[in-house]
């Protein structure tokens, strides 16, 4: 009993009114899915891209997917389709099909880079150390790494002075070789890079003893950097034209500077914003009066104004980091003030908390002499660890 087979619709996976665009889409996914050469030796796949090709072939042509729609597969029984396996191929644009899903493989090799013509170098990536001050306010920097510069003695063929590299003749000069295969719709061409000149199009039939044909030297060089103002952690300096050398004629590279900053003591950096803590005394809270805050430009006298609580947050307008785009901008500095307790005190200085305490109510009167077990009704004294002094 002959194996039945799917519905056409079903194995594409649209409905029986999709239009020519949804067919061809869902074809091409399936194409790319399944393909033998995407799938070597896979047996299953093999038989899902031939289901699936069998099913464009018929739902792509519009007399083919009427006969098909009216009759269902009796319609291209005893070879009524023609072609292998009773379908034709060759009205299919196989083309367009895979020039997008199998532009290294196919007919549209055209489509791959010319392996001859001049590439940019490949970049190269550092890393360097500043102080927190030195991103904030920017600096200049060296770093030693290796470099490859075109040899002298060679002028950057790598062939022995004298000589000059030959056209391969395995690829006539053209860094790619075309294969052709037998495959489901014919024959068609695989494009690949020369084996014999690795894509350049030329071979060295003699090396340069100083490069050994590569066409560079490599040496430890010492590169400036320069850190621009404003710099955060883990951004990194473009250094254009000090990364790997070109291809075929190509320009160098470019150099990749990752800046690492170190923490700094007491302040946090949240973008353009700096944040940190400045301690008061109590009689500089209660009073006000000046404070001195450090900050990454120096020493600051700020005004604090009578009564400030202690976590009172204020804001040095423009002592922070200056902006990346624009020097002449720079962020804020938030201070949080706190309110310092003493942990030891005279007493004299006990005396004169007493009696400042009693002008507000008592609040902070001496309870250190009684003692209540329960704690109803009374407060601990402030002064209860000092008393013994």
């Amino acid at each position: 009993m002959a194996e039945q087979k799917r519905d056409y619709y079903e194995i594409l996976g649209v409905d029986r009114g999709a239009d020519d665009a949804a067919i061809k889409k869902a074809y091409r996914q399936l194409a790319k899915k399944y393909h033998p050469d995407a799938n070597p030796g896979d047996k299953e796949a093999e038989q899902k891209f031939k289901e699936a090709s069998e099913a464009y072939a018929v739902l792509s042509d519009p007399e083919k997917r009427k006969q098909y729609d009216q009759f269902g597969h009796a319609a291209f029984e005893q070879g009524g389709a023609g072609g292998p396996g009773g379908f034709d191929f060759s009205g299919m644009d196989m083309g367009d099909i895979f020039g997008d899903i199998f532009g290294d493989f196919f007919c549209g090799g055209s489509r791959r880079r010319d392996t001859t013509a001049p590439m940019k170098g490949a970049n190269l990536r550092a890393a360097v150390h500043v102080t927190f001050e030195e991103a904030a306010f920017g600096c200049e920097k060296e770093i030693e790494l290796t470099l490859k510069d075109e040899c002298k003695k060679c002028g950057g063929t790598g062939a022995k002075p004298g000589t000059q590299p030959e056209t391969c003749s395995k690829c006539g000069g053209k860094g790619k070789v075309v294969y052709s295969q037998q495959s489901l719709f014919g024959m068609v061409q695989n494009v690949m890079t020369c084996p014999d000149c690795n894509g350049t199009g030329k071979v060295i039939k003699e090396k340069c003893p100083d490069c050994r044909g590569t066409g560079y030297i490599a040496s430890r060089k010492r590169i400036k950097v320069t850190i621009p103002a404003g710099i955060d952690n883990g951004q990194s300096v473009r250094i254009r034209g000090k990364g790997e050398p070109g291809v075929n004629g190509g320009p160098r590279g470019d150099l990749l500077v990752e800046v690492i900053v170190r923490p700094h003591a007491f302040l946090q950096r949240e973008g353009m914003n700096l944040f940190s803590t400045a301690p008061i005394s109590f009689a500089q809270a209660a009073l006000g009066g000046e404070v001195r805050i450090s900050t990454i430009d120096g020493d600051v006298l700020y005004n604090v104004k009578p009564g400030t609580q202690t976590d009172t947050r204020i804001r040095l307008k423009g002592k922070g980091i200056p902006s990346l785009r624009n020097k002449n901008t720079r962020g804020d500095h938030y201070v949080t003030l706190i309110v310092q307790v003493p942990d030891r005190l005279s007493n004299e200085a006990k005396e004169a908390l007493r009696k400042f305490d009693s002008l507000y109510d008592n609040s902070l009167a001496a309870t250190a002499d009684s003692s209540d077990t329960k704690g109803k009704g009374k407060k601990k004294s402030f002064f209860k660890n000092h008393d013994n002094d």
